[in-house]
C-alpha cells in the first residue's frame, strides 16, 4: 500500500504543463486532428449563435434588458467605425463584419485565460508525462490567427471590387493606366517617362504590402494572446495564490483591447480598398468655379 501511494506520488510530480507554440491534438477521427484550440474556436463560434438567437427572440420596440445592454454596445460601435470611414453608409456595410471579428476574437482570448483549462489530457512525452488542458485560446495559435488574417485582407480586396470595380481595383496593384498614358503625355510632359514606371512599381509594392498585413495581423495577435498565457502560466509556478489575480484581470483588459484593434484595421483595409484615388484625384485637380465657393481674381488697371 505504501509503495503504491510512492508511486503515485512519483507520477504526480512527473506530470508537467508545457506551454507550446503550436496547439496540442486532443482527439483524432483518422487523419482529422482536433486541437484544443481548434475546440475553443468551435465554441466560441456556438456561443456567439447561441448569444445572437437570444437576442433576436427578445427583441421588442422599447428595448429592456440584454435588449438594450447590446443596442448601447453596437450604437457606440457603429460610432466608432464612422470616425475610421466618415461615411455612416459604408459603415454599415462594414459594421457586420467588423463586430462578428471582434466578439469572435474576444470570446477566444477570454476562453483561454479561463480556469477550464484546468480541464484536460495527461500524455506521455519523452520528457515524462504532459498535461494538454482541453481549452486553449483559439487565438493563441497562430493558425487561427493566419486564417483571420487572410480573411480580413482578401474580404477587403472583394470588398473593393464590388464598389469600385474589379479594373480600378486591380489598377491598385498592376497600374497600366499609367504606363499606358506615356504615350498621349509625353510631348506636353516629358518627365511622365520617369514618373510613369514609379507609379506602375510602387503599385506592384503594394502587393508585397498586402502580404505584410497579413503578417503584420497575425502576428501581433498571435504574439500578445500567447504572451499572456505564458505570463499567466509563469506567475501560476512562482506564486500560486493572490498575486496572478491582478495578471488575470491585465489580460482580460488586453484580450478587449487586442479584439478592438485587429477590428479596427479591418475596418480602415475596408474602406481603403473602397476608396476611388482617381476620382479623388480628379476632384483635387479640378478647378473650383465662383459657384462653388471658388474666388475670382480680377484685376483693375
Amino acid at each position: 500500500m505504501a509503495q503504491q501511494e510512492n508511486t503515485t506520488q512519483i507520477t504526480q510530480e512527473q506530470i508537467s504543463h508545457e506551454t507550446t507554440l503550436f496547439a496540442e491534438p486532443i482527439y483524432h477521427y483518422k487523419d482529422f486532428f482536433i486541437t484544443n484550440a481548434l475546440l475553443t474556436s468551435w465554441i466560441a463560434v456556438i456561443f456567439i449563435i447561441i448569444l445572437s438567437f437570444v437576442i433576436r427572440s427578445k427583441l421588442k420596440e422599447v428595448p429592456r434588458g440584454i435588449q438594450s445592454f447590446f443596442e448601447v454596445i453596437i450604437e457606440g460601435a457603429l460610432s466608432l467605425c464612422d470616425q475610421v470611414t466618415n461615411d455612416r453608409a459604408l459603415s454599415i456595410k462594414i459594421f457586420p463584419i467588423a463586430i462578428s471579428v471582434f466578439i469572435f476574437i474576444l470570446v477566444n482570448n477570454w476562453l483561454g485565460i479561463l480556469p477550464f483549462g484546468g480541464f484536460g489530457l495527461i500524455e506521455e512525452g519523452e520528457t515524462g508525462a504532459v498535461f494538454v488542458p482541453f481549452l486553449r485560446g483559439g487565438t493563441a495559435d497562430i493558425n487561427t490567427t493566419i486564417a483571420l488574417a487572410v480573411m480580413a485582407v482578401l474580404g477587403a480586396n472583394i470588398f473593393g471590387v464590388f464598389s469600385i470595380g474589379i479594373w480600378k481595383t486591380f489598377n491598385k496593384y498592376v497600374n497600366l493606366k499609367v504606363i499606358r498614358q506615356i504615350g498621349k503625355k509625353l510631348q506636353k510632359d516629358p518627365t511622365i517617362i520617369i514618373v510613369a514606371p514609379i507609379t506602375f512599381f510602387v503599385g506592384l509594392i503594394e502587393i508585397v504590402g498586402e502580404f505584410a498585413k497579413i503578417a503584420s495581423l497575425s502576428f501581433r495577435l498571435f504574439g500578445n494572446v500567447f504572451a499572456g498565457e505564458v505570463l499567466l502560466v509563469s506567475m501560476a509556478a512562482l506564486v500560486g495564490y493572490i498575486i496572478p489575480i491582478p495578471f488575470l484581470f491585465l489580460e482580460i483588459l488586453v484580450g478587449v483591447i487586442q479584439a478592438l484593434i485587429f477590428s479596427i484595421l479591418l475596418v480602415v483595409y475596408f474602406t481603403i480598398a473602397s476608396s476611388d484615388h482617381d476620382e479623388h484625384d480628379e476632384h483635387e485637380k479640378k478647378p473650383a468655379s465662383p459657384s462653388q465657393g471658388g474666388h475670382e481674381v480680377v484685376i483693375i488697371n
